[in-house]
């Protein structure tokens, strides 16, 4: 029996947006904006540890360091759950679940940016830093507006490659009952019953589609921040035009 693929193009607006007109945000869009949130609050937090390890003493860089691989050797599902369950009987509010999975892999992300920020930094040359201090800068202004800009050009790859790890672990939010891309497939397939392969397939290929597109932009912004690359460019556009303004004159 053949592959039938009618139940993705009757569900197609539930799989993209579930019931947003209806006041409950869900399905791919839900998604995205979860690996956003999750994405723009690690690289805050990785960045800012990465300044604090960075300029402080050795034994503080070494902490943050043990703790950062602490987090990163449990599994995210437990991070899930200690946010979900603990942040009530902590604080006595409840938490919803798609907040508590997007502070989770924040929190469990940023130390993975705090080690990549770390290592672009030390890339870079010594003199870099010496020179903007020497220039009467404080170390946050050299971290800031010399060491950083430079160290991100060579670490949009693993950032991006990050937020790609980030868009296929909210699937996770299926457990917290969370409308993400998976629990709306998961509904759907409920109610067709007779298409799971074809359902999760095609949530499969979205997943795939959504994190080779980014690895592709990734390259592609890597390749023109590159400022050997841009100065190469320029220069073979110069040549180009020689001839033309000689034969101008």
């Amino acid at each position: 029996m053949g592959l039938d693929f009618t139940v993705i193009l009757k569900n197609w607006d539930y799989f993209l947006w579930g019931r947003t007109f209806q006041g409950e945000i869900g399905g791919l869009l839900l998604t995205v904006l979860m690996a956003l949130a999750s994405g723009l609050l690690s690289l805050f937090f990785g960045i800012g540890l990465a300044l604090v390890s960075w300029s402080g003493p050795r034994f503080l860089r070494v902490t943050l360091t043990f703790l950062a691989d602490l987090v990163r050797g449990i599994p995210l599902i437990f991070v899930i759950f200690w946010i979900y369950f603990l942040v009530p009987a902590f604080f006595k509010t409840e938490i919803p679940g798609a907040a508590a999975v997007i502070f989770a892999l924040a929190w469990f992300s940023a130390g993975a940016v705090m080690h990549s920020t770390l290592s672009g930094l030390e890339a870079l040359p010594k003199g870099h830093r010496e020179a903007g201090l020497a220039s009467g800068l404080t170390e946050l202004q050299v971290f800031g507006h010399i060491l950083l800009p430079q160290a991100l050009r060579d670490l949009v790859p693993s950032y991006v490659a990050l937020f790609a790890s980030m868009i296929k672990d909210t699937s996770l939010a299926y457990i917290m009952n969370v409308p993400e891309l998976t629990m709306t497939a998961s509904q759907v397939n409920t109610r067709a019953q007779i298409y799971p392969a074809e359902i999760y397939l095609f949530t499969g290929a979205v997943y795939y589609v959504l994190c080779f597109g980014l690895s592709r932009g990734a390259d592609a912004l890597a390749k023109a921040l590159k400022p050997g690359l841009r100065r190469a460019k320029g220069a073979r556009s110069g040549e180009r035009s020689s001839p033309e303004i000689q034969a101008a004159r």
